[in-house]
């Protein structure tokens, strides 16, 4: 009679495994912080899409010789149901913060008065892009807003979430030593980021 013997783990074999397996998961996930990472992000889309703006405004005044129009004393944001509420007060005082629900590039949008489409060779840009977020609701800063002199001069503005690129962090975006701007907290961008208009 022959005995053959059966090789395999046992059952503390195979806890000790996957307790080293947990651990380790829950270090990586620790370290790496999934939730900081998506607002970083969030943050170098908004990082890109003001200087998207910024560049087709500055291709608009070169092209066109047009004005920007809008009004002087005014700050316009994108509004949607979800963010109904936000307000331009903490990034322009005394400025009236005006609700536009349009992506438009012809003017009528939340960059409102230049006609982008006025641009030899069209728009450069499809629609107006929005923050990421767009929610005033329990965060009223996580929109887009945009300020003009109404002739030549513009700033756009967003505000960071991360702590990397806010105010502060490693690759701060926000303080106005950074931007050139007049807001703290808030990055500012546009041929004059400190508009006092």
């Amino acid at each position: 009679m022959t005995h053959t013997s059966k090789k395999g783990f046992t059952l503390i074999e195979l806890l000790i495994v996957i307790a080293i397996i947990a651990i380790l998961a829950t270090a990586v996930i620790l370290l790496l912080n999934p939730a900081e990472l998506l607002k970083q992000a969030r943050d170098s889309q908004r990082i890109s899409d003001l200087d998207t703006i910024r560049t087709a405004l500055a291709l608009y005044l070169s092209t066109t010789g047009s004005n920007l129009g809008g009004a002087a004393g005014s700050c316009y944001y994108y509004t949607t149901p979800v963010a109904p509420a936000a307000n331009c007060g903490g990034r322009h005082a005394g400025r009236a913060s005006l609700a536009v629900n349009s992506r438009a590039t012809s003017g009528a949008g939340w960059v409102f008065g230049p006609d982008m489409g006025a641009i030899p060779g069209g728009s450069p840009l499809s629609v107006l892009p929005v923050d990421p977020r767009n929610n005033a609701a329990g965060n009223n800063s996580l929109f887009y807003s945009y300020a003009t002199d109404g002739v030549s001069f513009f700033e756009l503005d967003a505000d960071m979430e991360s702590s990397r690129y806010a105010s502060g962090g490693t690759d701060d975006t926000e303080s106005n030593t950074v931007d050139g701007g007049n807001s703290a907290g808030v990055r500012e961008v546009g041929n004059a980021p400190n508009l006092a208009y």
